[in-house]
């Protein structure tokens, strides 16, 4: 989705998201480590990874942090407290005043209804507007951790222009269903089938219908990196784009993950092609063609996009040519 505000520049609200590492934001060492990692996006926490009495020097730890650091080439987060606490205002305005040209998004847990997302939308425009910052920039995560957030999402994710991705809290909403289980991320004993299912696509489709991102939960078990890759591949499966990591041991899978193949992106490039150059004159204009022993269309380009776009984004690099075909 892209966001724009009257007069000024549009904001990339796509940014690549195939990795998100959660960063306690009282623990300068993990916050000054995590800036050497390969993950496209890094959240500084405030919530459940900051003790109570930590939280306030960790609001200050952050801004440091953010503005000094070297966080090139990531999408730079902070995890606020949710609204039923007594931190959020404070969080927001300390986080943003102080570091808000460094900021990309404010991520707010346990979103349970459209307002909550309102209302963080009006405090960063005020903060914005009081402090001279570009009005519009900072983007909002919205995280659904229980039922009434899931009942909710459609009219979450059509909150606000700022609104970037949805995000799927498990640990949260396994507790607010009461699902048999203490393993994050795994299936519950005794369900024969992928109880989390309905939940992943039910965010996913608000995501869509609203150009916002869909982003996996954790997985707990963080030495367990094949565990991960298959929780994390069944979100990938669906069509989501990222998923957390809490662990760098986690971050290379996530990107590997959430990114195509290299047989996959060169097939989708060629596709691409092959559709324009099958659409023009020189290619007479047909709404048509044969790709090898592959037939392509319309559809087929729009599919192609995905692959190529999520290809690009990760960087990655064609080793294959389009060939205009004989006569």
């Amino acid at each position: 989705m892209t966001g724009t505000v009257e007069g000024l520049s549009p904001v990339n609200r796509l940014r690549p998201r195939r990795s998100c590492l959660a960063v306690p934001g009282s623990n300068p060492r993990f916050l000054e480590k995590a800036q050497g990692l390969p993950a496209d996006q890094v959240f500084l926490d405030l919530e459940d990874a900051c003790a109570p009495l930590a939280k306030e020097g960790a609001r200050h730890t952050i801004v440091d942090a953010l503005n000094n650091g070297d966080w090139t080439g990531k999408t730079r987060v902070v995890r606020v407290n949710d609204w039923t606490t007594h931190w959020t205002y404070r969080d927001v305005i300390t986080v943003v005043e102080g570091a808000g040209p460094n900021l990309d998004c404010i991520m707010l847990p346990k979103v349970q209804d459209a307002q909550q997302v309102v209302a963080l939308d009006l405090l960063l425009t005020q903060i914005e507007k009081t402090m001279g910052f570009e009005v519009g920039r900072i983007g909002i995560e919205a995280q659904i951790e229980n039922a009434r957030g899931l009942v909710n999402v459609d009219a979450i994710a059509a909150a606000s222009p700022r609104l970037e991705t949805i995000i799927f809290g498990p640990a949260d909403f396994m507790a607010s269903i009461n699902m048999k289980s203490l393993v994050v991320g795994e299936q519950p004993p005794g369900y024969p089938a992928d109880a989390y299912h309905y939940i992943l696509m039910r965010i996913l489709m608000a995501a869509r219908a609203h150009d916002l991102q869909a982003i996996d939960g954790p997985y707990l078990q963080i030495k367990n990196v094949e565990g991960y890759k298959e929780v994390a591949g069944r979100a990938a499966a669906l069509g989501f784009d990222g998923k957390w990591v809490l662990h760098p041991g986690q971050v290379e899978a996530a990107n590997e993950v959430f990114s195509p193949s290299q047989e996959d992106y060169d097939h989708a490039e060629l596709i691409l092609d092959a559709y324009d150059w099958c659409t023009s004159e020189a290619g007479g204009k047909k709404g048509s063609a044969m790709l090898g022993d592959e037939m392509i269309d319309e559809a087929s380009r729009k599919m192609a996009l995905v692959i190529a776009g999520k290809g690009r984004a990760a960087g990655m690099t064609r080793t294959s040519k389009f060939e205009i075909p004989e006569a």
